[in-house]
């Protein structure tokens, strides 16, 4: 099944009523200790939250695009996908660690990924009350309402969200200030989006599942997300890790790019 340009708003309108879904049941677990396990030889835990809300979005979103590929975190992968040009990307809680944890910081993350790249996303963080969404040609909103990535600014330092080493080694105008830990990665790309900060490097691994909603949210903000090459991510690949990637406003990006690359020895 094929949908035309024209149609993916209608995808994204699927995208948020299936993300509020399986954020209200992943909110039923918050706080009261789910159970965990540990996928990634103990690296990587996964709750019984992740799996229901998984379970949700599957069910609602295939049922209303049986001809969609399907890739989610929480899901066996399946390589039939490979022959499907439009693909759902999911992950049911991006911020498992800190969701076990208590903290607010966690978002359902669901985006279409039509020939490799997203056409339409959604980012639900339903303990902050917040969601971000995009499709193509359309805003990114926060709530409703336009967002959009923060002008250069040479008087300043650059806000940067991005491990310790890497912030300390950039060479950037002005400066970096490094802003505390974010526990979510889909969440991190949306604080540039929105503003809050202006710009972010993601480590080497980072996977589809906690980009591509992130990734056309950030580029209809203004922004772009790219590897240090300066290229878009491609998606739905047999391989979905990714390596070093820059993210931040399309002013500020090709500096960004370069003090990275500086930085990596490229």
């Amino acid at each position: 099944m094929t949908t035309p340009a024209s149609d993916w708003t209608a995808d994204l309108d699927l995208l948020v009523g299936a993300a509020r879904l399986a954020g209200a049941r992943a909110l039923e677990f918050f706080r009261k200790e789910p159970e965990v396990w540990w996928k990634h030889g103990g690296r990587s835990p996964v709750s019984a939250a992740d799996f229901a809300a998984n379970d949700i979005l599957k069910k609602e979103l295939l049922a209303a695009r049986p001809g969609y590929g399907w890739l989610s975190e929480e899901t066996d992968d399946d390589a039939a996908r490979l022959d499907s040009e439009t693909v759902f990307v999911i992950d049911p809680i991006d911020g498992t660690r800190a969701f076990i944890a208590g903290k607010d910081i966690w978002c359902v993350s669901a985006a279409v990924v039509h020939h490799g790249r997203p056409v339409a996303g959604v980012l639900f963080a339903p303990s902050l009350d917040e969601i971000f969404t995009a499709a193509q040609d359309g805003p990114a909103l926060k709530n409703g309402q336009p967002i959009a990535v923060t002008p250069p600014d040479a008087a300043r330092p650059t806000r940067m969200a991005a491990p310790e080493d890497m912030a300390q080694g950039l060479q950037m105008t002005g400066g970096v200030h490094r802003i505390p830990h974010v526990p979510s990665l889909a969440y991190r790309l949306a604080m540039v989006a929105d503003g809050r900060i202006d710009a972010t490097l993601v480590k080497r691994n980072a996977h589809d599942w906690d980009l591509a909603a992130a990734d056309i949210i950030l580029m209809r903000a203004g922004g772009a997300l790219v590897t240090l090459d300066g290229e878009p991510l491609a998606y739905n690949r047999a391989v979905v890790s990714h390596e070093t990637l820059a993210a931040a406003g399309l002013s500020r990006l090709s500096g960004l790019v370069e003090a990275a690359r500086n930085l990596a020895g490229h």
